[in-house]
């Protein structure tokens, strides 16, 4: 009988042993999926970070643009720039202006 009880003993043993083995593979199974899964994403958040600071970029640019735009805006309202065009594409000049033209 005491022979018996070890034998039993023995392949609750090895059957305890067999199933903690199964466990720890799907342990490292699950580590390894999510240790995979964390490289991708950490990759797609480095090109996100990127795409980020390119978009800043676009913006601080267009900022300037509208900046530049807004004060030639300004300027085209102004008695100066009406001067200027009427000089340059029209010819017009004022009663007393002296020109004077190459041959």
């Amino acid at each position: 009988m005491a022979r018996s009880r070890s034998k039993a003993a023995y392949r609750r043993k090895r059957k305890n042993r067999f199933s903690m083995f199964l466990v720890f593979l799907v342990v490292m199974f699950i580590m390894a999926a999510v240790s995979v899964k964390s490289i991708g994403l950490r990759a797609q958040l480095d090109a996100y970070t990127e795409q980020a600071a390119q978009l800043d970029q676009q913006i601080e640019a267009e900022k300037k643009r509208t900046e530049e735009i807004e004060e030639y805006r300004k300027y085209t309202q102004t008695k100066k720039y009406a001067e200027e065009v009427a000089k340059d594409k029209l010819g017009l000049v004022y009663e007393d202006e002296i020109l004077f033209q190459q041959e």
